[in-house]
C-alpha cells in the first residue's frame, strides 16, 4: 500500500518473552546465540517471512515482531506461534525454553542482567550509565507493544485522545506479573509498577505514564519530545539516547514510522492471548475514535492524574479494581451502578464491539473466554499457587505457563 497508513489501516503487535534454562528456570542470556543459530553471525534482527526475531536490553530477552505492518490481527495467532516452536527447538539444543508472563518470578536483576553486547550496544550502554539497568524495572520485564498507524495531524490527534483514556483499563486485561523475588507482591501489574518509576533520574522521560493531553504533532514535539530531550542532554553529551524510543510513556508516538505505540500491555501466556487482547483494545479504540460513546472534546478534556490514578488502581489489582467516576464511565458507554470494577468494565465494552471482536478469528475464543470469566494472567497465576506460594509451587506453576507457551493454550481454564 502506497502512502501513510490510515486508521486501523495496519498493525504491528511485538511480543517480549523471557530465555530460560530448560531445567532450573533460571534467566538464560543467550539470545544472541539463537539469532546466531539462524543467521551464521550475532545479529539483532533476523526475519523470518511475517514475523521477525529481534533482540532487547537484556540478553536473556528476545521479541517476536510482525515483519511489517500487518492488514488485520486476523490470523497472526499461527504465524506468531509457529515461530514460538521454532525459537524453542532452537533452545533445546541450547539448554533453554521459552517463559511467557510479564516478569520473572525470581530473577536477581543486580546480579543476573545481562546486556545485549553487539551492535546497537552503545545505546543500552547509555541508558545503563544513566539509569543503571540493574532493577526490575529494566532487566526483568517482557511486554506487547500494538502500534497503531496515523496518516495525519487529525488523525493523530483523534487517535491519541483515545488510547490515553482507554490506558488505565489495559493492566485489567493483561496483568501477569503477580510475582517477584520469589513471592506473591500484593500487585497484579509489577511490570508496570517497577516500569513507571525506572526512569526516575529523569521524569519528562516517562512522566505520568500517561502522556500529557496534546492533540497535535507539533505540540507533542514541542512539549513532550524537546523537553525530554533538553533534560536528557547533560547525561547524554554524544546524543546516543535523544530520539523517540528514549520516550517511555504508555504509549508512544513514532513518528519515524507515524504511529502510536501502546506499551502497557504485559505479555500473556501465548500469542493467542496476546492478539485476543490487542483485538479487543482495538475494537474499542475504533469505537472511541468514531466518538460511539463520547465526542471528542471530552475524550481531549481528561487531564494526567484522574487518569494516573484509574491506572495505579488496575496495576494493583487488575479486573478487580474499583472504578467510580462516572465522567470516566461515561466515555465508554456505561451508565451502570458504580463503583463498578475494571473487569466489570471490560464485559461491558466486549458485549459492545462483540460481532467486530469475536468473528473476526476463532482462534480467539478460548482467550476471550478466559479472560471475561477468569480475569488476566496474574489473577490465574495467584489462583495457582495458591495463599502459601512456596518457590516450589510457584515454578510448578511457571513450568506450565512455559508449556502453554509452547502448545499455544491458555493458562488455569482447563485445558492442561
Amino acid at each position: 500500500m502506497s502512502g501513510p497508513l490510515h486508521l486501523f489501516e495496519g498493525f504491528g503487535v511485538e511480543l517480549e518473552y523471557m530465555i530460560v534454562d530448560r531445567d532450573t528456570l533460571d534467566v538464560l542470556p543467550i539470545a544472541d546465540q539463537v539469532l546466531r543459530e539462524v543467521a551464521g553471525e550475532y545479529v539483532s534482527d533476523v526475519e523470518q517471512g511475517e514475523i521477525t526475531w529481534s533482540n532487547e536490553l537484556a540478553l536473556h530477552v528476545i521479541e517476536l515482531k510482525t515483519t511489517g505492518p500487518a492488514a488485520t490481527l486476523a490470523g497472526l495467532v499461527e504465524p506468531f506461534q509457529r515461530n514460538v516452536r521454532q525459537i524453542n527447538q532452537i533452545l533445546a539444543r541450547l539448554g533453554g525454553r521459552l517463559m511467557p508472563s510479564g516478569m520473572h518470578p525470581w530473577m536477581d536483576p543486580h546480579s543476573q542482567l545481562r546486556l545485549w553486547p553487539h551492535d546497537y550496544s552503545p545505546v543500552y550502554e547509555a541508558f545503563n550509565r544513566i539509569f543503571d539497568c540493574r532493577g526490575h524495572g529494566w532487566a526483568n520485564l517482557q511486554s506487547v507493544h500494538l502500534n497503531l498507524p496515523f496518516a495525519n495531524d487529525d488523525e493523530f490527534g483523534r487517535l491519541h485522545a483515545a488510547i490515553r483514556v482507554l490506558l488505565p483499563l489495559l493492566p485489567a486485561l493483561a496483568a501477569s506479573s503477580p510475582i517477584v523475588d520469589g513471592r506473591p507482591r500484593g500487585t497484579l501489574d509489577s511490570r508496570l509498577d517497577f516500569y513507571r518509576d525506572n526512569a526516575r533520574r529523569i521524569p519528562s522521560v516517562t512522566g505520568g505514564v500517561i502522556p500529557e493531553p496534546v492533540f497535535t504533532i507539533a505540540e507533542y514535539r514541542q512539549q513532550i519530545l524537546e523537553r525530554m530531550y533538553a533534560d536528557i542532554r547533560p547525561l547524554d553529551p554524544g546524543g546516543d539516547l535523544q530520539d523517540e524510543f528514549l520516550n517511555a510513556r504508555g504509549t508512544i508516538a513514532r513518528f519515524v514510522r507515524n504511529t502510536l505505540e501502546i506499551r502497557v500491555l504485559d505479555v500473556a501466556e501465548c500469542p493467542a492471548a496476546d492478539l485476543a487482547i490487542c483485538a479487543l483494545v482495538v475494537a474499542v479504540l475504533r469505537e472511541l475514535v468514531e466518538q460511539r460513546w463520547s465526542d471528542a472534546a471530552r475524550q481531549r478534556s481528561w487531564q494526567v492524574e484522574p487518569l494516573r490514578q484509574i491506572l495505579l488502581a488496575t496495576i494493583r489489582d487488575a479486573d478487580r479494581a474499583p472504578i467510580s467516576d462516572r465522567e470516566y464511565l461515561a466515555l465508554f458507554g456505561y451508565t451502570g451502578p458504580v463503583p463498578v470494577t475494571a473487569g466489570q468494565l471490560w464485559n461491558h465494552l466486549a458485549a459492545s464491539v462483540a460481532p467486530a471482536w469475536l468473528e473476526a478469528d476463532p482462534d480467539w475464543t478460548t482467550p476471550r473466554r478466559t479472560l471475561l470469566e477468569q480475569g488476566p494472567l496474574a489473577r490465574r497465576i495467584l489462583a495457582e499457587v495458591g495463599d502459601g506460594a512456596s518457590l516450589e509451587r510457584i515454578a510448578v506453576a511457571y513450568r506450565q505457563l512455559c508449556e502453554c507457551l509452547q502448545d499455544g493454550r491458555m493458562f488455569g481454564c482447563g485445558e492442561r
